[in-house]
């Protein structure tokens, strides 16, 4: 049992004042902190719900904005946010008065991962699905696990927990800790236990090529100890050639030929087998669909045996499982038309949502609402392959803000289907409601607020009259 007594008497009412804290991650910090017993007060440029409320109910004091007189009388640490960069206020007041400071990730590691065992969850995409579900495992079967998740998992309620036993389970992200360091986060976290998910191009504001993420992850399972577990992909070249750089600990695999492996009842993915060195342990049938969802599935049931809880017992508790919001979540239906919201920004993972809602409504028709919302996209590094990977859809609408540095009209194609390409958000809302038809399901993604879209669209559509 974790000395969490200890802990807390160590730690009580030291002041830490948080740099970006609306952020999932830093948020997450927030509230473990406060839980630890420390004082904690934060500011963000935008402080804004669902973040805010949940930081507001636990205690936590929040500024709007950067002005430097936040930082006086100075907290006895500001723990800043990858955000933050030389020029900001509180950045350049902390720097010149030698304020103690230090990153999300650091702080992470030094009073809290150092003393657990981490259960990391890694890769270019499903992180945030796949740590819920290990999370939503532990949690189920009264291992009492602490977490920090980058979302907030619709059956746990809360981004950051904790926890009363030796397990954490936390999403492992690629992105930089600070501007002071530029390493990944997940370089802090020592996990015992390691899932690489897939591993792609991304993140163009800070990695030149995809060799430069795979140093990083090679870096990461350099930190693995030998009686760790690291979890790959079998089809995936980025991971192989990261394993080929080394690897100390145990290797399991999930795919064809792997360790792990399934096989779909049900095409949309909310029905299959699952199997372990070949043998069957037993069907999920759930909620979830797309085949993205099921090797999510498959990696946390294969971290969830590393940790102690049997296959079987997880197949059976991932039943009952609701994913994080943002993930295929249905934000309304008006009219009999389907509003989602998914946070696909990739055209790797853009596609895996819509082949999952394919499989899952036959014949309907969908209609892909896209906003190229990341630094990645923004650059046009995905602009060869962004439309090819909505050839689900039967009709694409592309938002094209004014940031966007290359002309997505050049890179649509005959072989797509109708696009749309528009930079007005309520010129968008109202050719995609004039197009709408009952029975139809608008499949809205983005990696931000896309303008409040989801709710103009159902409050169109609740005004429009069909003959």
């Amino acid at each position: 049992m974790m000395r969490l007594e200890s802990v807390n008497s160590r730690r009580i009412m030291k002041h830490i004042h948080i740099l970006g804290i609306c952020g999932t991650f830093m948020g997450g910090i927030a509230i473990l902190a406060r839980e630890l017993g420390f004082k904690v007060t934060g500011s963000d440029a935008n402080v804004y719900p669902p973040m805010s409320t949940q930081l507001e109910e636990s205690g936590i004091e929040l500024i709007q904005g950067y002005d430097p007189s936040q930082l006086e009388p100075a907290p006895d640490l500001v723990v800043v946010g990858n955000a933050m960069s030389r020029g900001n206020a509180c950045v350049e007041f902390m720097l010149d008065r030698n304020i103690p400071y230090t990153s999300g990730p650091q702080w992470l590691l030094e009073n809290l991962l150092k003393d657990r065992w981490v259960i990391a969850l890694s890769g270019t995409h499903g992180k945030t699905t796949t740590a819920s579900m290990v999370a939503w495992i532990l949690e189920q079967n009264n291992q009492r696990p602490g977490f920090l998740i980058g979302g907030v998992p619709q059956c746990l309620g809360v981004s950051a927990k904790l926890g009363e036993s030796p397990f954490f389970v936390v999403e492992a992200d690629e992105y930089d800790s600070a501007f002071f360091d530029k390493r990944s986060k997940f370089v802090h976290y020592r996990p015992r236990t390691l899932v690489i998910n897939n591993l792609e191009f991304d993140h163009a504001d800070i990695f030149p090529d995809l060799a430069a993420i795979e140093r990083q992850f090679h870096h990461l399972i350099r930190m693995v100890p030998s009686n760790g577990l690291v979890i790959t992909p079998t089809d995936t070249k980025s991971c192989e050639d990261v394993l080929e750089m080394g690897c100390w600990s145990e290797q399991q695999t999930m795919g064809d030929n792997g360790d792990w492996s399934y096989q779909l009842i049900k095409a949309d993915g909310s029905s299959f087998k699952v199997f372990y060195q070949s043998k069957l342990l037993g069907q999920l049938d759930w909620d979830l669909i797309g085949k993205h969802n099921v090797q999510n599935a498959m990696m946390a049931i294969a971290a969830s045996r590393h940790v102690g809880i049997s296959p079987v017992v997880s197949i059976d508790t991932l039943t009952s499982f609701k994913n994080a919001k943002r993930r295929l979540e249905t934000k309304g239906r008006v009219n009999d038309v389907t509003v989602y919201d998914d946070f696909a920004h990739h055209p790797t993972a853009i596609h895996t949502t819509l082949e999952g809602l394919r499989a899952n409504v036959g014949q309907q028709r969908i209609i892909a609402i896209l906003e190229p919302r990341s630094n990645t996209m923004k650059q046009g590094i995905h602009q060869h392959t962004l439309f090819n990977s909505m050839i689900e859809a039967d009709v694409i609408f592309v938002y094209q803000p004014d940031d966007i540095n290359w002309n997505m009209r050049d890179m649509v194609n005959g072989g797509l289907p109708t696009t749309f390409i528009e930079n007005q958000l309520d010129k968008l809302v109202e050719q995609v409601v004039e197009m709408s038809l009952p029975h139809d399901h608008l499949l809205v993604m983005s990696n931000g607020g896309f303008g409040g879209i989801h709710q103009k669209l159902l409050d169109a559509l609740a005004l429009k009259e069909y003959a």
